[in-house]
């Protein structure tokens, strides 16, 4: 950072140079090792910042920030792990006036250290959550997150905001991976004498379009497939990831029977299929009233409006959801480009984010 970036930013230096510790230190979700050592970094922070460190948990296998209460009433959630493998977003830390890249600075290591700075000065029945494996859907830790959402009145989630605004609703995911097995031959001599994997894969490819519903924002997206292992043979195994997201629960449950009882169109193939529901929708009715206290708060201290949308997007707010907690998310860093090569976030609205969290968390506190 220059000393220009330095003057201009006053204050929020000191944030600043934390964030740039956390963006540095790449924590894929996949090396447990880097995930390990981003908490420590992140628990080293939290002793600066608040006093204490955090406790680092071990949650089937993986690491857990943990500062705060043990069983609280309000719980900052958000995760460490990124999607971004060693290496593979450069350079990794920039900034050029407002603009921050790093990965993971916007998804979501800035909504991190905002919540870590909003609790200064907070006394109270709060604490902050970490995970680290948030990025591939939370297997570990979603037994932990639905037990703690289920003691808690409120769930804040700190992922990243859209434009700003917060997020009142989010699809529910699903995951599936189709193998189809066939038989090989060479496809010259004797393709008659072969199953085509290939052949195969590509009509479930076009049956998986039907399965779409646009009113209920029901998408369901080949994703990656993988078919043969030389020219001139007659394919027998191929297989297909797909992605499935809804506003709606009963459609992921539609689209589930759909897929586990696809059936070959040559009988002498055969499918197997894998996957299932991952991350039920988080829906308006789960946050509605912490928006509307949000937008009170906000107006409050002299905040514009938040705002609020529904997204595409899954989080760990849809598991604090399906738990029964309240929920609101997206309350995390204003920027752009999560999960892609362009990932931002705005440093003039790190304080201003921070101050309207501080200022929420001892509202939802005072009650």
């Amino acid at each position: 950072m220059t000393s220009e970036n330095a003057s201009e930013y006053g204050r929020l230096t000191p944030m600043l140079a934390a964030l740039e510790a956390l963006v540095r230190c790449e924590s894929p979700t996949e090396d447990l090792d880097a995930c390990r050592s981003v908490v420590r970094l992140a628990s080293d922070i939290a002793t600066r910042v608040l006093g204490t460190p955090a406790e680092i948990k071990e949650i089937e296998g993986r690491p857990v920030f943990w500062w705060g209460a043990q069983n609280p009433q309000i719980v900052l959630l958000g995760h460490l792990d990124t999607v971004w493998p060693h290496g593979s977003y450069q350079p990794l830390w920039e900034v050029k006036g407002d603009v921050i890249r790093g990965p993971g600075v916007f998804d979501m290591k800035a909504g991190f250290l905002q919540a870590l700075y909003a609790l200064k000065g907070i006394e109270g029945s709060v604490a902050l959550i970490a995970t680290t494996d948030e990025e591939t859907g939370s297997h570990a830790s979603r037994a932990l997150i639905k037990e703690v959402s289920s003691q808690a009145k409120a769930v804040l989630v700190l992922e990243a905001s859209l434009d700003g605004k917060v997020k009142t609703g989010r699809k529910g995911t699903s995951m599936y991976q189709v193998h189809v097995h066939g038989v090989a031959s060479h496809a010259g001599l004797e393709p008659e004498k072969g199953v085509n994997a290939t052949t195969e894969i590509a009509h479930i490819i076009l049956k998986l379009a039907s399965l779409e519903n646009q009113e209920h924002g029901t998408t369901v997206v080949p994703t990656v497939v993988h078919s043969g292992n030389t020219t001139n043979t007659v394919p027998d195994h191929a297989v297909l990831d797909i992605d499935i997201r809804s506003f709606a629960m009963s459609e992921l449950e539609r689209v589930h029977a759909a897929i586990t009882g696809i059936t070959a169109v040559n009988p002498l193939a055969r499918i197997e299929v894998t996957g299932g529901i991952n991350r039920p929708p988080l829906q308006p009715t789960s946050t509605a009233a912490l928006y509307e206290r949000a937008e009170k708060v906000a107006a409050f201290i002299g905040m514009a409006p938040l705002g609020s949308a529904h997204v595409g997007g899954a989080s760990d707010g849809n598991f604090a959801a399906a738990a029964g907690a309240q929920v609101l998310d997206g309350l995390g860093a204003v920027g752009q480009g999560a999960h892609a090569p362009h990932e931002w976030v705005s440093a003039t609205s790190l304080e201003p984010r921070t101050a309207f969290l501080h200022a929420l968390i001892k509202d939802l506190l005072d009650e």
